[in-house]
């Protein structure tokens, strides 16, 4: 495997009576694309938001691209983030949206092109609650590329998504991968993950039952397809 992006090193976390991760020991490794998959309440989105440093495990260490998440926040700065239906200011217009983030990171190189593939340009001077879900979702997919980020991490990133703007940002993220970022996505779309996915953590009730590539998941269970797996 490839040098890690990530490192999940014994991560324990309860909410109240709750266990939701359980001891998680996995390595990512950099360069591929690796979805965290299993049924609601596996503690999928906690796992990504430990990597995030927005949730702080009770034992263990989560390493991010050599950092530990933590420590201070500046590893943070090389990560794009798309949350699931991200809150974005209703009273700004799409382009004071990318200003205010372009704001927070004067004069880093930006990528504008999602903007520009997803045809956003006559949507971004309207005011962001006037905005569909699906363009709101486009809007949060180019931000979460605009500073081109070494690690790119996804939350059902299509939800809400034409099937041609789901088309386009999958390319997006396996082009991003081919020029060397690292990938970390959650999706219950199985199709979805079939392409865009290189390796697969499956946890279930806070635990990881497997980390491995889809090739080794496949012979594993002598299953062609992820959903049977």
């Amino acid at each position: 495997m490839s040098a890690p992006a990530i490192e999940f090193k014994g991560i324990r976390k309860r909410f109240g009576r709750l266990q939701v991760l359980d001891g998680i020991d996995a390595v990512l490794g950099s360069g591929r694309v690796t979805a965290i998959v299993g049924p609601n309440a596996s503690g999928k989105s906690t796992l990504i938001k430990c990597a995030l440093g927005l949730v702080r495990p009770d034992a263990g260490e989560c390493l991010v691209l050599g950092a530990s998440a933590n420590g201070g926040p500046e590893y943070r700065r090389r990560i794009g983030y798309m949350p699931q239906g991200a809150p974005l200011p209703d009273n700004l217009t799409g382009r004071e949206v990318l200003q205010l983030v372009q704001g927070i990171r004067p004069g880093e190189e930006t990528d504008e092109d999602l903007l520009h593939r997803f045809g956003l340009g006559p949507e971004l001077d309207k005011p962001v609650r006037t905005l569909s879900g699906g363009t709101r979702q486009k809007l949060n997919a180019a931000i979460a590329f605009l500073f081109r980020p070494a690690l790119i991490v996804l939350d059902e990133p299509t939800a809400g998504l034409d099937p041609l703007a789901s088309g386009i940002l999958k390319d997006r993220v396996r082009e991003a991968v081919e020029a060397g970022a690292t990938a970390l996505l959650t999706s219950h779309v199985m199709s979805e993950v079939e392409v865009l996915a290189d390796d697969i953590l499956f946890l279930v009730d806070g635990k990881a039952h497997f980390h491995g590539s889809m090739i080794q998941l496949q012979h594993t269970t002598g299953e062609q397809r992820l959903e049977r797996a």
